[in-house]
């Protein structure tokens, strides 16, 4: 049976990171199990099945071109969010595997750092051909361990994939300059050279595309990797990981690890051969890493938390502003890092906007993400239905109005039903943390000056949103806005091809782009003397 007739067969009636701690997979599920789950159960076991005939499900780390068990046997298990069933188990490795998988990158870095830019490039393209070649199976994967809707895991392959596709075509354009020099003996000029192996952590809400965005621009630039994936989602990094072989990327070059995270991320950040981390997560863990980087003096990036303002002018389009808005808070299911995590909207079309949102969100269908009218799925685990509650709690008592959702959606597990809720405050939890979830608070505010004040009045600083029909207040907005991302009357913003950060504590450096190629390179200044002289 082909892949794409697996995959229409798993088309069901609707309905059907972290590095300190490992959140519960303990999903609640003390009532017997309804027929649908039992079905959708089946339907994944069928795509792991699948998966592991295509020779991508893998179950081991991966040290220097070895599939590894960990070396005390241990395991975890990596659960199905849709079902709260575990999928397969995977090593639980420590410090002594990540010390070797350092090891191993580090020997591997003495030649890949010495081939041709043309080399890598070459390498990096054959590894994007693979991963397009299979994203039907990598999507499933992505649906089966993550939880989104399969529509939005083929768009994080096209995505995630594009990352090393852009880096094949920028490795051969890591240019250097020739100074003018001072003195007329004299030659000045700068190298650009890869800084050396690179600690990669990423979350779970991107399996793919956090990790192509960090290690496609280190391979171009001749930096070697250890990757360290979520836990809750490691399978589709092993499956990249095993692509990368197949493409003919040297053993050792990308390594894999797993497992216990504070002792693995104790290793990155102790080992002298590690030169740089780079890190998607909390601002919290991210402070963490940072901290414990100074000791060996390693380059830095960190993509931390946000607390994306959405502001919707008067003047806005409110068809384009519903869409824009829809799409940039419920993706994912409200789980990314630039969703829009706080709605602005003007007190003349405030009204107009909440019903308009309402009507939009209302049809939206929740369920498992192989059902193909699902666009919304489950949340990772009950540690964030148990957050979400407490947000939407503590926003109720305050003064806030729910107008739809507030609630475990029907199906149970981690799926919850997608929430708009009026009347917050800037003052609210809901305003000042992150939510993680399919929750639109709306705020009101009557001046573009007040809009900015409130949008600015966070630590966070990644994405924002604004729409306006008005081309001097997008520009005037968006410079006053303090963040690194700005969409102007566009929800979804992301792209491989621009660059991606925050300002204050949602993080350091860039990633995508020409600028975030920087971030894995050193500079080194040459000056050739006595040149006038046979």
């Amino acid at each position: 049976m082909t892949l794409a007739f697996a995959a229409k067969r798993l088309r069901l009636p609707n309905g059907s990171w972290n590095l300190i701690a490992r959140s519960s997979h303990l999903l609640s599920m003390q009532a017997p199990i309804p027929p649908l789950f039992r079905q959708i159960s089946m339907a994944a076991e069928s795509v792991a099945s699948q998966l592991t005939s295509s020779g991508l499900l893998r179950t081991q780390g991966l040290i220097g071109g070895k599939w590894v068990d960990a070396y005390d046997g241990k395991t975890l298990k990596v659960y199905n969010p849709a079902t709260g069933e575990p999928i397969v188990d995977i090593p639980c490795m420590a410090g002594k595997e990540t010390n070797d998988a350092i090891s191993a990158a580090y020997d591997a870095y003495r030649s890949w750092c010495k081939t041709t830019a043309s080399e890598r490039s070459k390498l990096l393209r054959k590894w994007y051909d693979l991963l397009m070649a299979h994203k039907e199976e990598l999507a499933q994967l992505i649906t089966l361990e993550q939880g989104k809707p399969l529509n939005e895991s083929m768009g994080e392959i096209n995505y995630g994939a594009g990352f090393i596709e852009f880096s094949a075509e920028e490795a051969k354009r890591v240019y250097g300059d020739i100074i003018p020099a001072p003195l007329s003996d004299r030659r000045l000029f700068v190298l650009k050279q890869p800084v050396g192996v690179v600690g990669a952590i990423a979350p779970w809400n991107f399996p793919l595309a956090m990790i192509t965005r960090k290690v496609g621009p280190a391979l171009a630039c001749g930096c070697t990797v250890v990757i360290k994936p979520s836990e809750l989602t490691p399978l589709t990094a092993l499956a990249a990981a095993e692509l990368s072989i197949r493409a003919g990327i040297p053993a050792g070059v990308v390594n894999v690890v797993m497992g216990n995270a504070p002792d693995i991320g104790d290793a990155l950040i102790a080992s002298p051969q590690v030169r740089k981390i780079t890190f998607t997560g909390s601002t919290a863990v991210g402070k963490k890493l940072m901290a414990g980087s100074a000791g060996t003096v390693k380059k830095v990036s960190l993509e931390l938390g946000g607390n994306a303002p959405c502001i919707i002018f008067d003047d806005a389009d409110l068809d384009v502003a519903i869409k824009g808005t829809v799409g940039a808070k419920f993706r994912n299911s409200g789980q990314t890092c630039v969703c829009a995590n706080r709605i602005l909207v003007q007190e003349g079309i405030y009204e107009k906007f909440a019903n308009a949102l309402v009507k939009a969100v209302q049809n939206m269908k929740v369920g498992d993400g192989f059902n193909e009218d699902v666009v919304q799925g489950p949340l990772i685990n009950e540690a964030s239905v148990k957050k979400v509650d407490s947000l939407i709690q503590d926003a109720t008592s305050k003064g806030a109005k729910l107008i739809l959702g507030g609630q475990r959606h029907s199906l149970g597990l981690t799926f919850y039903e997608p929430t708009v809720i009026t009347d917050v405050k800037n003052e609210m939890r809901i305003s000042r943390e992150e939510v993680f979830g399919p929750v639109a608070p709306l705020l009101r505010f009557k001046t573009e000056e007040e809009a900015i004040r409130i949008a600015n009045d966070t630590n966070a600083g990644l994405g924002s949103y604004i729409f306006t029909n008005s081309a001097q207040r997008s520009w005037r907005v968006a410079e006053a806005l303090e963040y690194g991302l700005v969409g102007v009357n566009e929800g979804l913003i992301s792209t491989e091809v621009a660059p991606f950060g925050g300002f204050k504590q949602s993080g350091l450096g860039r990633e995508g782009s020409k600028y975030g190629m920087d971030e894995y390179l050193e500079i080194k200044y040459v000056c050739l003397g006595n040149m006038n002289k046979e």
